[in-house]
């Protein structure tokens, strides 16, 4: 026993030793890069003024789209002169003039230069709880309690931005009179963990409630939500308001052209990876280590930094329109009529009549004006999810295999799964985290059929009174296919449900018929 207890003795000061060695070398390592960026900023200040030349954006290899070897690496031919004119920019010097000499590809809990700002998932205020800190800024990257990057998607556009040299690498945003357009919470949902998963509650009040940490310390904080008023034209509502659906009242309708009086809600998802993993049932070390390899590697700190558990994903965010006054949301006094729609941008934007889409969309911004004017809320949410989450290219490959064969309704969740291995995508687990967020606790009125975005709600505890489908006179001929075999597949309805038999008879256009 005496001889176990003197081993492990020994083991734990030859782990401190090791310890002690890594620290010093890391100091070290650290010291001698601060030097070396100190001894290149000075040697970039005392240089001569680059050439007109150098100077010349549309000269640079950024703008030409090649990289060509500097002037001085070339060899001089016999009888020439080597010319002394500066070369153009190669995009390395570029980019060493706003990134530091040291890459920093991951880093580690307890590091020498890291202490994450506290941040305490579901706490009931915004102080309590802390900045979701994500920035990779010379002034933030040790602070940073979040992976990943704000903008979702677009934070590669502010990547580009960044090397192409038309957004300065030290530009700080100015948040003057940007504050919320409206007051929204604070409501209990917000300190509760278990609901709010996937968006940071106190997101559209970082600027204001973490200004003096931000000007102390000087790190980059940013909101994740932004409120503004707005109003919405669209074709079809000048014809609700002449056929009589709408009626003009000159606050929710404002006019005969049917425009709406709107307040909208923009958000980026913010993911506490614990209760990411908790919706699915999943470890949360399988959701890190799919997150990681399923978007190329990326995210190393998915894997070295268990200790950060906020995650900014890639993705497309959402946005909420709010017909009425937004406070009836929450008061259960009140009706609302709600529609939750995933985007479809061949449907929604271009109006392809092969889906029910931009049919249902209108059709639910009427139905939530209705309710606003009658003295409850009306809320209409969309997400960036093209295609059921497939993508647009993924969508596409599979109209073209239903439109190359007999395109039938008993054919068309196979199509999808024989190209994407799922029917779906979208995975619902996460949407109701929005609704939270908005106070709201019972509907009204579920303007949609989806039985998956219905048991999604109604799981997290908000009941749905009533669910409303869309009228047989607004569905495209040609997008029958689709509705049907969602209404088969377990879509909401109170009308017929197919047979096996009777979904096979239903047909969509072939190529031929499109053709002519």
């Amino acid at each position: 026993m005496g001889s176990t207890s003197t081993n492990m003795d020994d083991l734990k000061e030859a782990l401190q030793s090791i310890s002690q060695t890594q620290t010093a070398l890391l100091t070290a390592v650290q010291s001698i890069a601060d030097r070396v960026n100190t001894l290149e900023k000075k040697d970039t200040s005392s240089s001569s003024p680059p050439s007109a030349q150098a100077l010349d954006r549309s000269a640079t290899p950024l703008k030409t789209g090649f990289t060509q070897t500097p002037t001085s690496e070339l060899p001089a031919e016999a009888g020439t002169q080597t010319p002394t004119a500066t070369a153009p920019t190669s995009p390395v010097a570029t980019a060493s003039k706003q990134f530091t000499s040291r890459v920093i590809l991951t880093t580690y809990p307890h590091q020498i230069g890291i202490s994450p700002l506290p941040l305490n998932w579901g706490a009931p205020d915004p102080l309590s709880r802390g900045p979701v800190t994500v920035s990779r800024s010379p002034s933030t990257i040790g602070r940073r309690n979040a992976i990943g990057a704000h903008g979702g998607s677009y934070s590669i556009y502010y990547a580009l931005a960044l090397a192409s040299g038309e957004l300065p690498h030290n530009h700080k945003p100015d948040y003057t009179n940007t504050e919320p357009a409206v007051s929204i919470g604070p409501f209990p949902q917000w300190g509760d963990k278990k609901k709010i998963v996937a968006m940071d509650p106190w997101g559209h009040l970082v600027p204001w409630t973490h200004k003096e940490l931000m000007e102390r310390e000087g790190v980059d904080l940013r909101p994740t939500i932004a409120v503004t008023k707005a109003h919405m034209t669209l074709p079809e509502l000048e014809e609700s308001v002449r056929s009589g659906r709408l009626r003009p009242d000159g606050k929710v309708c404002l006019n005969g052209r049917g425009e709406l009086a709107v307040t909208k809600f923009a958000v980026e998802p913010v993911w506490y990876l614990p209760g990411v993993a908790e919706r699915f049932g999943i470890e949360e070390g399988v959701l890190r280590r799919s997150l990681f390899e399923e978007t190329g590697g990326m995210y190393p700190e998915l894997i070295t930094r268990s200790d950060i558990k906020v995650f900014l994903p890639p993705i497309g965010g959402l946005t909420v329109y709010v017909f009425g006054d937004p406070a009836n949301m929450s008061d259960p006094s009140k009706r609302l009529a709600l529609r939750i729609h995933d985007e479809c941008n061949g449907s929604d934007v271009f109006g392809s009549d092969i889906c029910t889409c931009r049919p249902y969309l209108i059709f639910g911004i009427e139905e939530a004006v209705k309710e606003a004017q009658n003295g409850g809320s009306g809320v209409v949410i969309y997400f960036r999810k093209e295609g059921r989450a497939l993508g647009e290219v993924t969508k596409v490959v599979v109209y073209n295999a239903r439109k190359r064969g007999e395109d039938r309704a008993s054919d068309y969740f196979k199509r999808t799964e024989n190209i994407a291995g799922v029917k779906d995508m979208r995975f619902q687990a996460l949407m109701p985290d929005i609704l939270h967020w908005l106070g709201i606790t019972k509907i009204d009125r579920m303007l949609s059929m989806s039985n998956m975005k219905h048991d999604a709600i109604v799981g997290q505890g908000i009941p749905i009174h009533e669910r409303v489908e869309l009228p047989e006179e607004l569905i495209p001929a040609d997008s029958r296919v689709e509705i049907d075999a969602k209404i088969t597949a377990g879509y909401f309805t109170t009308g017929h449900r197919m047979t096996d038999d009777e979904l096979k008879a239903v047909q969509g256009r072939i190529w031929e018929d499109i053709d002519h």
